[in-house]
């Protein structure tokens, strides 16, 4: 059954009614976005609409479909190179200037959370907030020992609407697993879930105010990036440090000041590097409404971390997987690529390794010894995933929000200095980190930390064996008897076998008609068109 139609109707709607579908250039799609563009035009919504062809209203358009439309926006923000320039200026303003809510209502979260007056907590409240966004909205603020905040506020109602949004999209992720092997290669509904658990996670400000806490300890006195403090949290509220910077976006002021792009550039991809294998706990929503950069020593800027409210974690297995393929990738050794990839247990027995090491050399060895302006990150990944959807790979959710955290830095990269070396710049780092963590004194040091549970566990061995062996001893009689009912059954399935041949297939027309009717395929193809074609069409 499908979840909450009404919230489906609605989409429809607002798509309708901001005509999307006149952003998208009709005789260049395949037939079914064509068609998917047509179903947005039936809804009586567009026929009295009068926002024909306006990019400046895809804006409103996305926030009025609600918070996850919004973050896909943020994301697409970062896509200079494949957003026309007038849809971009739109999606820019969805990093940090959405529709704020009342600051009355602010008021009132903040003091029934906090349990205190704003007046009593606060020397001066800002009414007019200084940013908002899909999730929360910020107002500045002083305490009364004269410090200067930034007050988060989360808003109202709004976990309803995600939680609701969520089960479509679980619903979604089910029916096209059900139906595209790429879907169930790339584990979709498992990552929608990953990716429900990252989003209502970020609605839980005291979340936000412990991994920003923690991203402050790993940075402690560091010359790269500064990590506000946090003051005070709860579920819904969050006071922290006031940083003045200057956003990752704005060259122009980096120029005016003399700074060196070319040093920021490669700041910025060590800070990332170092989070993902020194610290393992790195920011997975960089697009430019949460990058600063504090230009009060212009020679020597620092940038500035915000929004810690999406952070991804890497097992150790995979951190080694990771370096491993990425320096594979370095020096041209595809086939080295292809081992580690299969020792990670991505590859399904039987693949054909040297056809697997022929596409990746032909996608993936483009991107070696080329500039920041000449890497197409997003597309290069969508070709990776085409690779891993017929070659049956299996990828891990985190590695993928790892890929979308690189989509947002190469965007950022392009933008602050194109010609940077992302790869001479990061070898060094990876060769380093795996060398230090393939040493042996370190492995057995950590093989005698973990050696008073293995001495507790290896008592339990004998019995473990002989359960075992006993186990074993049954299963074979079990499976004795297994066999003769099976012989028995044999003949009466031979007989069966036309009667059921004949009802699966008439199930089996009844259950395509049903399910791959106009309506159902208009339901999903309106949320597609509305939401996602965007990336994957204007470029």
């Amino acid at each position: 059954m499908i979840p909450h139609v009404s919230r489906l109707l609605e989409l429809w709607r607002i798509a309708a009614h901001y005509r999307l579908d006149t952003l998208f250039p009709a005789d260049e799609l395949p037939v079914k976005a064509q068609h998917a563009l047509n179903i947005i035009k039936m809804h009586p919504a567009a026929w009295s609409s009068r926002e024909r062809k306006n990019p400046l209203k895809l804006k409103e358009a996305l926030e009025d479909m609600g918070p996850l439309a919004i973050k896909l926006g943020q994301l697409l923000s970062t896509r200079r190179d494949l957003i026309p320039p007038e849809v971009l200026a739109q999606l820019v303003l969805l990093q940090d200037q959405v529709k704020p809510f009342d600051s009355n209502v602010a008021k009132q979260r903040i003091q029934d959370s906090l349990k205190a007056d704003v007046n009593t907590l606060f020397a001066r409240f800002d009414d007019q907030p200084l940013a908002a966004a899909s999730i929360a909205q910020v107002h500045t603020a002083a305490l009364h020992d004269g410090r200067e905040v930034v007050v988060k506020v989360t808003r109202p109602d709004i976990r309803s609407q995600i939680l609701q949004d969520f089960e479509i999209l679980a619903w979604l992720g089910n029916t096209l697993e059900s139906r595209l092997e790429a879907a169930r290669a790339l584990h979709l509904t498992e990552i929608i879930q990953d990716y429900r658990q990252i989003i209502l996670n970020e609605l839980d400000l005291s979340i936000e105010a412990d991994n920003t806490r923690r991203m402050r300890h790993y940075f402690t006195g560091s010359t790269m990036m500064y990590v506000p403090e946090v003051y005070m949290d709860t579920k819904d509220v969050m006071v922290a440090e006031r940083i003045t910077g200057v956003p990752i976006s704005d060259t122009a002021t980096f120029d005016r000041l003399g700074m060196d792009r070319a040093q920021l550039a490669e700041k910025g991809l060590t800070i990332f590097f170092t989070q993902v294998f020194r610290d393992n706990f790195f920011h997975a929503d960089m697009h430019p409404g949460n990058v600063f950069v504090e230009t009060i020593n212009p020679s020597n800027p620092r940038f500035i971390a915000l929004d810690c409210a999406i952070m991804g974690e890497l097992s150790k297995h995979d951190q080694m997987t990771v370096a491993r393929m990425l320096l594979a990738v370095m020096n041209s050794n595809f086939m080295q690529l292809i081992q580690i990839v299969h020792q990670a247990g991505w590859i399904p027995p039987g693949t054909d390794q040297d056809a697997l090491a022929r596409e990746m050399r032909r996608t993936v060895g483009p991107m070696v010894s080329k500039p920041m302006d000449q890497l197409d990150f997003a597309g290069i990944l969508i070709q990776v995933m085409d690779i891993a959807r017929r070659f049956h790979l299996e990828i891990p959710p985190q590695l993928m929000l790892l890929l979308k955290t690189l989509v947002h830095v190469e965007g950022l990269g392009t933008d602050l200095y194109p010609q940077l070396d992302i790869w001479k710049l990061a070898k060094p780092i990876l060769t380093e980190w795996v060398k230090s963590n393939m040493n042996p004194v370190k492995n057995v040091k950590e093989l005698g930390q973990q050696l008073p549970d293995l001495l507790l566990g290896a008592q339990d061995f004998p019995s473990l064996i002989i359960d075992s062996l006993n186990g074993l001893k049954n299963q074979s009689a079990w499976q004795d008897r297994q066999l003769r009912e099976i012989q028995q059954l044999r003949l009466q399935m031979e007989h069966q076998q036309r009667r059921s041949w004949m009802f699966g297939s008439t199930m089996l027309i009844l259950l395509t008609i049903a399910i791959i009717s106009p309506w159902f395929v208009s339901i999903i193809l309106i949320v597609l068109s509305s939401l996602l074609a965007l990336w994957r069409i204007l470029k």
